[in-house]
């Protein structure tokens, strides 16, 4: 639990870095927010406002010859629900003071930015410190939802039997597998068969693994702490991997960490990416595969298996099945559509 204290109080230190160029009344924003949020959503949030002052500082001439930090509530006030929407357009395309990379937004990301703008004014406007709320006014924009990219089950043989061999490798890649392979097939493996999110693989200890239980003490998003329990295949190249680990000495501060780098510290979530995209594109160019991808392979195999949505939502560690169900909405649509063929009114002679 070691690795999730040190992220948390990463996230905090980043947040009052950021908060030191927010506008001053930003700071009775986050303590208010504070009980009801976690650090990785109110740093999240502190992004998307420095967006959206320097938005304000750019295009409302009455703040003009301000810094950020000299905006007050008073000028927030003057901020209608036109200014919002403008905002929006903003997204679409802007750079950054100072910088020359360009950046997007797509619906999902003018989404999650408007949500932080519609926060602040919410927490303020409730505290009867603005005269309006105009950000109650404007429309979140419409996603989208995506096709889900999962690997069929002859892929994820096809994918796990490359970890093994690293035969499709490039020269350079193959000299790094002889060094990692009994980590990377032990770490793929398990995101195969357990449906962990990345960021719960990369924060495992050795001591979070039971094997009279085969069980795994993760932390999931939010920070609550619950026990995931895996199969006989996982549990075989967990025992294969636990004796080749403990021979590596870590770094000071990563002694425990389940998976480690070459450095010899704990593996980041980037790291993690990189590593299944490179075995993915062995398997097939067509998809984009990411850890993400893998769990959604687990979600679509134990729902195929099972047909309880409820018992999904729960693996994954969603808190509302409405999540699952609208990610596994096209099976349940085909199961629907194979009902139909289920039932025989007359007997065939």
């Amino acid at each position: 639990m070691e690795y999730h204290e040190q992220q948390r109080r990463e996230n905090i230190r980043k947040l009052r870095e950021l908060i030191l160029e927010l506008p001053e009344f930003c700071v009775d924003y986050f303590r208010g927010i504070e009980p009801t949020t976690a650090e990785r959503t109110r740093l999240g949030y502190a992004h998307d406002l420095r967006i959206f002052f320097q938005f304000l500082l750019e295009y409302e001439p009455s703040l003009q010859g301000k810094t950020m930090h000299e905006i007050t509530l008073q000028d927030l006030d003057k901020i209608g629900s036109q200014q919002l929407e403008l905002f929006l357009d903003y997204l679409s395309y802007y750079s950054k003071p100072g910088e020359d990379e360009e950046y997007q937004n797509g619906e999902r990301g003018k989404a999650r930015k408007i949500s932080a703008v519609r926060s602040l004014f919410k927490y303020f406007y409730k505290k009867e410190e603005l005269s309006a709320n105009p950000a109650q006014l404007v429309s979140t924009p419409k996603i989208h939802e995506k096709n889900i990219i999962r690997l069929d089950t002859d892929e994820i043989a096809r994918m796990l039997d490359e970890v093994e061999s690293g035969e499709k490798l490039t020269e350079r890649q193959q000299k790094y597998h002889a060094h990692t392979k009994i980590r990377d097939l032990a770490l793929v493996t398990l995101l195969l068969g357990t449906g962990m999110r990345v960021s719960e693989c990369v924060g495992l200890d050795i001591t979070d693994i039971d094997f009279a239980n085969n069980g795994l003490r993760i932390v999931r998003k939010g920070g609550n702490q619950t026990i995931l329990y895996f199969g006989s295949e996982v549990e075989d190249v967990l025992r294969e991997y636990l004796p080749w680990r403990k021979q590596i000495e870590a770094v000071p501060g990563h002694e425990n960490a389940l998976f480690l780098s070459m450095q010899r510290k704990r593996l980041t979530v980037r790291a993690v990416e990189n590593l299944v995209k490179k075995y993915a594109k062995t398997v097939t160019q067509l998809k984009n595969i990411s850890p993400h991808k893998l769990r959604s392979s687990y979600g679509t195999a134990l729902y195929n298996e099972t047909g309880d949505i409820y018992l999904v939502a729960d693996v994954l560690g969603h808190k509302d099945v409405n999540t699952t169900r609208k990610h596994y909405a096209q099976i349940e649509e085909n199961r629907r559509r194979g009902a139909a063929n289920a039932i025989h009114l007359r007997r065939d002679d």
